[in-house]
């Protein structure tokens, strides 16, 4: 059975929005690596509070770290390496980039995993277009890729941008977006 992982972009509205998506999940066999635009400051206090409303394993991605059943939240900009087992660590070199942690440096990491591992990138609500890139390249490495619909995005800038350049992306709310992710982890 392949190894399954869940990659997540989010900014403006994120936070709530994860837990939705997350309360209450049962993980099995999946990895879930979380790129929220977050001050890093406030990163572990948000690691803390996700952990304890959603009832899941959430760890802070630091250095790098081989990816087990649970929740990853990236600290930095992160990329998934390609090695067995599945890890993630943070960018050697520091990116400067407009968006911290960077939804496209993670999404179009993951590219590589896509012939070993089952991925579904999801992106979420959040200004600007960080993630849209990313997302078209693990679409067409055939991961399963989902925007969020306008009609449940608090802001429909990075989910709007990224179907603008691939208009054959599933579109679903936040709730419909549960429900798939609860279909993709149970299916063996």
């Amino acid at each position: 059975m392949k190894r399954k992982l869940v990659l997540v972009g989010a900014s403006t509205g994120g936070p709530g929005h994860l837990k939705k998506l997350f309360r209450n999940l049962k993980i099995h066999n999946t990895s879930v690596v979380i790129a929220q635009h977050m001050s890093l400051m406030f990163i572990p206090s948000f690691v803390d509070q996700f952990g304890k409303e959603c009832c899941v394993d959430v760890v802070r991605l630091e250095g790098k770290t081989e990816l087990k059943d649970a929740i990853y939240i990236c600290e930095k900009n992160s990329e998934i390496t390609t090695c067995r087992p599945l890890s993630a660590k943070v960018c050697d070199l520091i990116k400067e980039t407009t968006y911290n942690p960077n939804v496209d440096i993670l999404f179009s990491s993951a590219v590589e995993a896509c012939k070993f591992c089952d991925v579904m990138a999801i992106l979420l609500t959040g200004i600007g277009d960080d993630g849209a890139r990313g997302l078209n390249e693990l679409y067409k490495a055939g991961a399963n890729c989902i925007a969020e619909s306008k009609e449940s995005a608090i802001v429909y800038g990075m989910p709007k941008r990224a179907k603008e350049i691939n208009p054959n992306l599933k579109s679903m709310s936040i709730y419909q977006i549960r429900a798939e992710l609860e279909r993709f982890i149970n299916v063996f």
